[in-house]
């Protein structure tokens, strides 16, 4: 008897990627979908395609809502995508082989990213491997906000085909997304001690670091052989990094003032 697989998704406001994705994935036994509160078609989007969908408005961060979509899968496998991924042929077929005789009880996936109509090859941001398949039951999410992942402690395989992620199309919503993303990440990084106002970390987190992420990924990881496209991806992914720690800066310097907890309402807007 072969192996089920079920494929564990999120979702909010999805209607212009769900269709390309779901249709990659109409071989899969199960489709499971949670959706943090959309207001357009993705709910009508999602069942006509026979997907499990189910709300979960109470957004308490990504781990946590992938966490619920990967306890809802029934079948003996799950892999997990994001409404913006799409498994192309090649992939699927690969996926079935492995499932008809699986070596390891989980597996690497390498994944190929788009920013700005061109598929980035290098700077670190390939081959970009995620723990995506796994038998259930075996894996939990974990790591730090916004890029969690699912962990497994015993060997793991990794596939060979790319799993496309149509990640930023156009540079509005990777500026908008990496915004987002920085504010989810203050919290760990408050956690961590990393808001201190001493100057000589002040200027590496916010100034210094930003300058050395761009370096290590444009030049010596040879981002530059991406174009034009790569000199952006990796300039404003430095400013993403300055971002993030300035916004942790920000929190600690309010907690300092206040001398009390930081509220939940500083998470979710760090900037204020």
């Amino acid at each position: 008897m072969r192996a089920t697989l079920s494929v564990a998704m999120i979702a909010r406001n999805e209607e212009a990627n769900l269709p390309r994705t779901l249709d990659s994935i109409r071989w899969v036994d199960q489709i499971v979908i949670v959706d943090s509160g959309s207001v357009d078609r993705t709910p009508e989007i999602a069942r006509s395609y026979g997907a499990k969908h189910s709300f979960n408005r109470d957004f308490r961060g990504f781990n946590a809502q992938k966490s619920l979509a990967i306890d809802a899968c029934t079948s003996d496998w799950i892999y997990l995508l994001d409404a913006d991924e799409v498994i192309p042929p090649e992939l699927a077929k690969e996926i079935q082989q492995v499932l008809e005789n699986p070596r390891y009880e989980a597996y690497w996936q390498p994944r190929l990213n788009l920013f700005l109509g061109r598929w980035i090859r290098h700077g670190g941001f390939y081959p970009d491997r995620k723990l995506r398949l796994f038998k259930r039951g075996t894996a939990r999410m974990a790591g730090a906000e916004p890029h969690g992942t699912p962990e497994y402690a015993g060997a793991k395989g990794t596939l060979k085909n790319d799993l496309l992620h149509y990640a930023y199309p156009k540079l509005e919503l990777y500026l908008e997304h990496m915004n987002r993303y920085s504010s989810h990440s203050t919290r760990e990084l408050f956690e961590k001690g990393k808001t201190s106002s001493t100057v000589g970390a002040f200027a590496w987190n916010v100034f210094l670091n930003p300058i050395a992420t761009f370096l290590k990924n444009y030049i010596f990881r040879l981002g530059f052989l991406d174009g034009p496209e790569g000199l952006v991806l990796h300039f404003n992914h430095s400013v993403y990094v300055h971002w993030k720690y300035v916004k942790a800066w920000n929190a600690g310097k309010q907690a300092r003032r206040t001398q009390a907890p930081v509220s939940e309402e500083t998470w979710k807007n760090p900037e204020n």
